[in-house]
């Protein structure tokens, strides 16, 4: 497998990056208080624009899918969340600007496409709110009132499951610095806890939340990563409770999980600078399959 390293174009420190759908266009969010769009290909790397107007740094960046157009969501310590949308090629404009949270806004996460467009995130002062674009190009606002009081770090999407699109299922998992990672579904307009109890196995801060894409399968799955070092694998066991299973103790605080697409492979960043790939065997134990190299 062959490693491509990517100019940034900057000097600052880079809390985020994203891939776009089709992997030709990466989006970082910067401490500068601003997001780099860089085209990338096989060979090389170059810088396509530079979106500004948050008033902080910014901690993540995400793509919508293409099918609501050229669309990407950050959110920043200013505690506000921007939609940016391109016009003409390379030339971005804030399509939305949301600022329901009183404090920084720490993770975004786009619903599957299937569910519509559909934004969750999570905030340093305990909430959880979710945007849901409307036909008439105005936003539906929901929220998880103080579902983690110390502060949200992470959120991020189940996977449809079950009949799909014939009955939708909205559910997310959210990860806080009360060292817990929550299930919510929504029921009637309402979100509410869907893990009883609450997923506790971490005695630090929980760093990211990642739920794996599942292919259709009745089966979900999520990685939590840790100020403690290690991550967790959560799987739902008899009678719908969750049952975690350490992957790793990295003995470093983990910062970052990312599943593939196939819901299969686990890539894995820490405070060592360090990413790695894991992956399940049969016998359900966690293997490495190997180290990137910086």
């Amino acid at each position: 497998m062959a490693w491509q390293k990517i100019e940034t174009v900057n000097e600052d420190v880079v809390h985020d990056v994203a891939m776009d759908y089709y992997g030709k266009r990466v989006a970082t969010a910067l401490s500068d208080l601003s997001i780099k769009i860089i085209g990338v290909s096989n060979t090389a790397s170059h810088h396509l624009a530079t979106l500004t107007g948050h008033q902080g740094p910014i901690w993540q960046v995400a793509w919508a899918h293409p099918k609501f157009g050229s669309l990407l969501a950050s959110c920043s310590y200013d505690g506000q969340v921007v939609i940016w949308k391109e016009g003409n090629p390379n030339e971005w404009t804030q399509a939305h600007v949301f600022n329901d949270h009183i404090s920084s806004v720490n993770s975004i996460a786009w619903a599957p496409h299937e569910l519509g467009l559909c934004l969750a995130c999570g905030s340093s002062d305990g909430n959880i709110s979710v945007f849901t674009a409307r036909p008439d190009g105005g936003w539906d606002t929901s929220r998880i009132h103080q579902a983690h009081p110390l502060g949200v770090t992470s959120v991020s999407w189940g996977a449809l499951v079950g009949s799909g699109l014939l009955d939708p299922v909205y559910k997310l998992c959210s990860g806080g610095c009360d060292h817990i990672v929550k299930v919510w579904k929504l029921y009637n307009g309402t979100w509410k806890m869907d893990c009883f109890p609450a997923l506790q196995m971490h005695t630090d801060w929980i760093r990211d939340v990642a739920w794996a894409p599942n292919l259709g399968l009745k089966k979900s799955t999520i990685a939590s990563a840790s100020q403690d070092g290690k991550v967790i694998i959560w799987i739902v066991a008899k009678g719908d409770q969750w049952e975690g299973t350490v992957l790793n103790d990295f003995k470093t605080p983990v910062l970052r999980v990312s599943w593939s697409l196939t819901g299969n492979i686990l890539a894995v960043a820490d405070g060592k600078n360090s990413v790695t790939l894991w992956k399940e065997a049969v016998d359900g134990v966690w293997q490495l399959v190997t180290t990137v190299e910086p």
